[in-house]
């Protein structure tokens, strides 16, 4: 485990990197003992410090829930990251791309919650009782630090990558659609760059959502009524540039589009 002044400083350095929207060196290669408690550390002194700047904490974030992501990482266990309000746009919102580090977007489903949800015993049934309404959503990620090489304990550190997020489409209850088969086609500047099936992330999102909330159990906290919760993606990421144009079609869930400029 890392010293407290450690974890201080780690945290102090990304906050400067996402300010100055630039990356750092690699965490593993510097802190070669760090493991995943420091590095939940390192995002809890991260959320503390938004929390007393004002930031107002709506939701959560899940991380490498599928093989398509855990493929294209190399990482191969869920992680979890924190959502501020100053983090969601609407469907059709034209977003700064200097405002992130290494932008790229994801498909997923987020989940709204009409009640709390505590571990650590939460199951899939738990989660969909706990459920006021499934909406498709894009997740804009933003890594702070280096990429080459990252471990999970780089990514949960750098707040699991959340950058933003973007929400549209049609809400629906979450017994209205079977959620294992709610698709999605990414397309970027009309063409289609990936496609998925929302059972790709742990044979249904509400698993991921159960995840999450066991997880958060170990670490003394709950979901919460009201939050927002990114039940991971279900394709692999796409890399955005300045101009592009990102639409995402759910089918009979809608559509959620941005535009980077």
């Amino acid at each position: 485990m890392l010293d407290p002044s450690t974890i201080q400083e780690i945290a102090d350095e990304l906050a400067t990197a996402e300010r100055e929207r630039s990356t750092v060196p690699l965490l593993t290669a510097r802190h070669p003992g760090m493991t995943v408690d420091d590095s939940y550390a390192v995002q809890r002194v991260w959320v503390e410090r938004g929390l007393a700047a004002g930031r107002r904490l709506v939701g959560r974030k899940i991380g490498l829930t599928s093989k398509a992501m855990q493929q294209a990482t190399g990482i191969t266990e869920p992680d979890y990251g924190s959502i501020f309000a100053d983090m969601v746009y609407e469907s059709g919102a034209v977003i700064p791309v200097d405002r992130f580090s290494n932008v790229r977007i994801e498909v997923e489903l987020a989940f709204v919650l009409d009640a709390p949800l505590e571990g650590p015993d939460v199951t899939l049934f738990d989660v969909l009782s706990a459920t006021r309404y499934v909406v498709p959503a894009l997740e804009i990620l933003s890594s702070r630090i280096d990429m080459t090489g990252r471990t999970i304990v780089d990514t949960i550190s750098d707040n699991a990558a959340m950058g933003g997020m973007v929400v549209g489409g049609r809400p629906v209850a979450p017994d209205a659609v079977d959620l294992r088969w709610v698709a999605a086609l990414l397309f970027r500047n009309e063409t289609i760059e990936e496609s998925g099936v929302a059972a790709a992330v742990l044979n249904h999102p509400a698993n991921g959502v159960a995840w999450l909330a066991n997880k958060l159990s170990q670490h003394g906290t709950r979901l919460e009524a009201g939050q927002i919760v990114l039940a991971g993606s279900f394709t692999r990421p796409v890399w955005v540039e300045r101009g592009d144009t990102i639409h995402a079609d759910y089918g009979t869930l809608g559509a959620v589009t941005c535009r980077f400029v």
